[in-house]
Protein backbone atom coordinates (compact mmCIF):
# COMPACT_ATOMS: atom_id res chain seq x y z
CA UNK A 1 0.00 0.00 0.00
CA UNK A 2 2.77 2.25 0.92
CA UNK A 3 4.81 1.64 -2.24
CA UNK A 4 1.90 2.91 -4.33
CA UNK A 5 1.95 6.22 -2.40
CA UNK A 6 5.48 6.38 -3.60
CA UNK A 7 5.08 5.92 -7.11
CA UNK A 8 2.89 8.72 -7.11
CA UNK A 9 4.97 11.68 -8.10
CA UNK A 10 6.58 9.41 -11.04
CA UNK A 11 3.10 9.36 -12.37
CA UNK A 12 2.37 12.95 -12.37
CA UNK A 13 6.10 14.01 -13.08
CA UNK A 14 5.74 11.55 -16.63
CA UNK A 15 2.10 13.23 -17.44
CA UNK A 16 3.84 16.58 -17.06
CA UNK A 17 6.78 15.14 -19.57
CA UNK A 18 4.14 13.77 -22.05
CA UNK A 19 1.96 17.27 -22.25
CA UNK A 20 5.16 19.11 -22.67
CA UNK A 21 5.95 16.57 -26.22
CA UNK A 22 2.26 16.81 -27.04
CA UNK A 23 2.86 20.85 -26.79
CA UNK A 24 5.62 20.07 -28.92
CA UNK A 25 4.15 18.12 -31.65
CA UNK A 26 1.27 20.83 -32.04
CA UNK A 27 3.52 23.78 -32.65
CA UNK A 28 5.64 22.00 -34.90
CA UNK A 29 2.69 21.13 -36.70
CA UNK A 30 1.82 24.63 -37.14
CA UNK A 31 5.11 25.61 -38.95
CA UNK A 32 4.16 26.58 -42.77
CA UNK A 33 6.64 24.96 -45.76
CA UNK A 34 8.68 27.68 -47.63
CA UNK A 35 6.92 28.17 -51.43
CA UNK A 36 9.03 26.36 -54.45
CA UNK A 37 10.56 30.54 -55.06
CA UNK A 38 11.98 30.19 -51.40
CA UNK A 39 9.41 32.79 -50.00
CA UNK A 40 9.23 32.42 -46.19
CA UNK A 41 5.89 32.44 -44.61
CA UNK A 42 6.73 31.57 -41.68
CA UNK A 43 6.19 35.25 -39.44
CA UNK A 44 8.27 36.68 -36.97
CA UNK A 45 5.27 37.11 -34.99
CA UNK A 46 4.34 33.52 -35.35
CA UNK A 47 7.74 32.59 -34.43
CA UNK A 48 8.09 34.78 -31.17
CA UNK A 49 4.64 33.24 -30.15
CA UNK A 50 5.41 29.41 -30.82
CA UNK A 51 8.99 30.82 -29.17
CA UNK A 52 6.87 32.07 -25.82
CA UNK A 53 4.52 28.90 -25.92
CA UNK A 54 7.34 26.83 -25.68
CA UNK A 55 9.12 28.50 -23.23
CA UNK A 56 6.01 28.92 -20.73
CA UNK A 57 5.43 25.02 -21.50
CA UNK A 58 9.05 24.50 -20.82
CA UNK A 59 9.45 26.71 -17.77
CA UNK A 60 5.94 25.41 -16.40
CA UNK A 61 6.77 21.95 -16.64
CA UNK A 62 10.16 22.19 -15.32
CA UNK A 63 8.93 24.23 -12.02
CA UNK A 64 6.24 21.61 -11.59
CA UNK A 65 8.71 18.76 -12.15
CA UNK A 66 10.83 20.34 -9.04
CA UNK A 67 7.57 20.62 -7.09
CA UNK A 68 6.82 17.02 -7.82
CA UNK A 69 10.51 16.14 -6.69
CA UNK A 70 10.68 17.94 -3.70
CA UNK A 71 6.62 16.91 -2.43
CA UNK A 72 7.73 13.44 -3.50
CA UNK A 73 11.12 13.41 -1.41
CA UNK A 74 8.66 14.22 1.42
CA UNK A 75 6.36 11.57 1.32
CA UNK A 76 8.54 8.91 0.90
CA UNK A 77 10.22 10.10 3.64
CA UNK A 78 7.26 10.55 5.76
CA UNK A 79 5.91 6.87 4.91
CA UNK A 80 9.47 5.91 5.79
CA UNK A 81 9.39 7.47 9.00
CA UNK A 82 6.18 6.09 9.91
CA UNK A 83 6.66 2.21 8.63
CA UNK A 84 9.95 2.23 10.98
CA UNK A 85 10.36 2.93 15.02
CA UNK A 86 11.58 6.22 14.52
CA UNK A 87 9.74 9.33 15.31
CA UNK A 88 9.81 13.28 14.29
CA UNK A 89 8.52 14.31 17.39
CA UNK A 90 9.21 11.97 20.68
CA UNK A 91 6.91 12.43 23.22
CA UNK A 92 8.27 12.23 26.63
CA UNK A 93 6.67 9.78 29.18
CA UNK A 94 6.40 10.52 32.96
CA UNK A 95 7.82 8.46 35.23
CA UNK A 96 5.85 6.36 37.32
CA UNK A 97 6.47 7.45 41.47
CA UNK A 98 5.93 4.99 43.75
Amino acid sequence: KSVMKNVIPIVMAGVIGIYGLIVGVILAQAIAKPDLQRNNVYSIYSGMAHLCAGLCCGISGLVAGGCIGIVGDYGVRAVGYRASAITLFPTSQPEAEG
